[in-house]
């Protein structure tokens, strides 16, 4: 059965729930302040890049399934259902997360609604924060007591963000068990092609459901330090770490996914949930998790001060003078997202100590550009490596995995290439005449 829903926030989370929810056959309305964002959405352009999305947003606005505007009046005239996916950033010199964008939202919102509805929460919040939303809900709006608030967390990964949604590995909603309505019975039609697919459908509490995002986050995020953790023993006895996460990997109880070691995790999710789940922890006075996520935060900071220090015995001791070619700047391939990037913050950091750095990355230039507008970019790979005393690999898009050693060798200073996603193969590239240097392998 098609539904009306009005998704608020056209970012990341917002423009991929909005194109999506169409593409499950609902009329949908998206809704955000920036007419200039709005403008180029309903054209079928994207600020930011995520493949296969495109093609679904245009597909979806001409088959007129799906359309945008600024007003908060007609989207509660339009829609029985409506989703908050607007962003909750790290506060500014805090862990705790921003929750200002969501707080506008209801506020807006639910004033306007004169008749029964259901909100549903995707974006990340610390646990409570539903609970108290809901209560907000039923003070502010005119349909009183019809007008229900419930969670449902996203669990996109970036580069994966149309399947996430149109085939997840579950489900999950939190209701308020003081109050059943009818979200879940919304929820189920909503997703009900989801549902035929026989994908889980969780029914939780309202602050289990707000756990579980960033729970699964605060894991991966372990997983990640933890190999990297390994990587330094790896290190210090001559031990592979890429061969030692094989075997462990084969571990049904560990799994092989994840355990890569190399400069760490950064994007705009795993760093600021992990951040956010440690205030929480703090303040609800939840001393073990507060201790493990931090050591976890820790040994994943760490990461780009050891590629830094990499680089420097590579070039001789001292940056002064030398030049480095750095390849990938978005945080993770398929994506343009340089938002905490563990690949610009050490290409940063190694030009502040005095090496000319040149950056390369196939799709996030234009941010990286933003962030940084002192690195210098080349227009390839080749051009970014042109005249490097050292060449890194911080993000592995699938060209830089597949470059052949002497792709490059006529372009460098010296054959010297460090390797901060063991990506590489280290016998072929040693075998071409260079100095390979990857993250805990001999």
């Amino acid at each position: 059965m098609s539904c009306r829903i009005a998704v608020f926030g056209t970012g990341y989370l917002g423009a991929t729930h909005a194109a999506c929810m169409a593409e499950l056959g609902h009329d949908v309305l998206g809704v955000d302040i920036d007419e200039g964002k709005l403008a180029k959405l309903a054209m079928g352009e994207l600020p930011f890049y995520e493949p296969g999305l495109p093609d679904v947003l245009r597909a979806n606005i001409d088959a007129g399934r799906l359309r945008f505007t600024t007003s908060y009046q007609e989207a509660a005239e339009f829609a029985d259902v409506h989703f908050i996916a607007v962003g909750t950033p790290q506060k500014q010199g805090e862990l705790a997360a921003d929750l200002r964008h969501v707080e506008a939202v209801v506020e807006s919102l639910a004033p306007l609604l004169t008749r029964p509805a259901v909100i549903f929460g995707k974006s990340t919040v610390p646990a409570g924060t539903a609970a108290r939303l809901g209560a907000r809900v039923r003070t502010l709006a005119p349909a009183t007591g019809q007008v229900e608030l419930a969670w449902n967390p996203e669990f996109l990964r970036e580069g994966f963000a149309v399947k996430d949604t149109l085939h997840p590995d579950r489900i999950v909603l939190g209701v308020d068990r003081d109050r059943p309505g009818n979200a879940e019975a919304v929820a189920r039609d909503v997703y009900a092609p989801l549902l035929e697919e026989q994908i889980p459908f969780l029914v939780t509490d309202l602050a289990t459901s707000e756990l579980v995002k960033t729970s699964a986050n605060a894991f991966l995020a372990t997983k990640i330090s933890f190999i990297n953790a390994i990587a330094e023993v790896c290190e210090a006895t001559g031990a592979d770490v890429s061969v030692l996460a094989d075997a462990i990997g084969h571990d049904a109880r560990i799994g092989r996914r994840f355990l890569n070691a190399g400069i760490g995790f950064g994007g705009g999710c795993l760093p600021k949930d992990i951040r956010a789940f440690i205030a929480m922890a703090g303040e609800l006075g939840a001393g073990q998790a507060f201790a493990l996520l931090r050591e976890v935060d820790s040994i994943n900071m760490r990461r780009r001060n050891k590629m830094v220090e990499l680089a420097r015995e590579a070039v001789g001791g001292s940056f002064i003078g030398a030049r480095v070619g750095v390849l990938g700047a978005a945080f993770k391939p398929d994506s343009d997202d340089v938002r905490d990037s563990p690949a610009l913050n050490i290409a940063g950091q190694i030009q502040l100590q005095g090496a000319a750095v040149t950056v390369y990355d196939p799709e996030a230039m234009q941010n990286a550009r933003q962030l940084f507008p002192t690195l210098q970019y080349a227009p390839d790979m080749t051009a970014a490596c042109a005249g490097a005393d050292v060449v890194m690999i911080l993000t592995e898009w699938t060209q830089f995995t597949a470059v052949e050693p002497t792709d490059l060798a006529g372009a460098v200073r010296r054959r010297v290439v460090i390797d901060g996603r063991n990506c590489l193969d280290p016998v072929k590239w040693r075998g071409a005449g260079w100095s390979y240097r990857g993250i805990g392998r001999p």
